[in-house]
């Protein structure tokens, strides 16, 4: 449960800072529809993800007006699970539109592999290990700080 604005704003900078970093260094390599250079590839990918952080948070404003209409002013898991397709879509159209700086084309396989496996390794270690070793951030609303 995160309840308030402030902790879902924090929570998911800290994923994409720490389990988005790590899963793009990771992924990078093994990407398809990749050209040019490994150096190229990184920073093209990396360009991506703070696109992602940047747009996310105004997911985030949305889905926290979307919560006030629900009983328990949360999502279900599987709701978090699932807005993988809404946020995919939006950051698809902004990199095909160009507009996302420094960015001029990426491969739509890259692009999926990439979103896909960030999004599903932040999911799993929010809703696994940072539960376990992270009680406090649990019971303070989900605020880091």
């Amino acid at each position: 449960m995160i309840p308030t604005l402030a902790g879902r704003l924090q929570t998911r900078i800290f994923l994409l800072a720490t389990v988005g970093v790590v899963l793009t260094a990771l992924v990078v390599p093994a990407l398809p529809g990749t050209s040019g250079s490994l150096a190229e590839t990184y920073l093209t990918a990396y360009l991506i993800l703070l696109a992602v952080a940047v747009v996310g948070l105004g997911w985030e404003l949305l889905y926290h007006l979307l919560m006030q209409f629900r009983w328990d002013k949360d999502w279900p898991t599987l709701f978090g699970l699932l807005t993988i397709i809404p946020e995919g879509l939006l950051m698809w159209v902004l990199l095909e539109a160009g507009l996302v700086p420094g960015i001029d084309g990426v491969a739509f396989s890259t692009f999926a592999t990439m979103f896909a496996v960030v999004w599903a390794g932040q999911w799993l270690f929010a809703n696994g290990p940072m539960r376990v070793l992270s009680v406090q951030w649990r019971l303070r609303g989900g605020r880091l700080f």
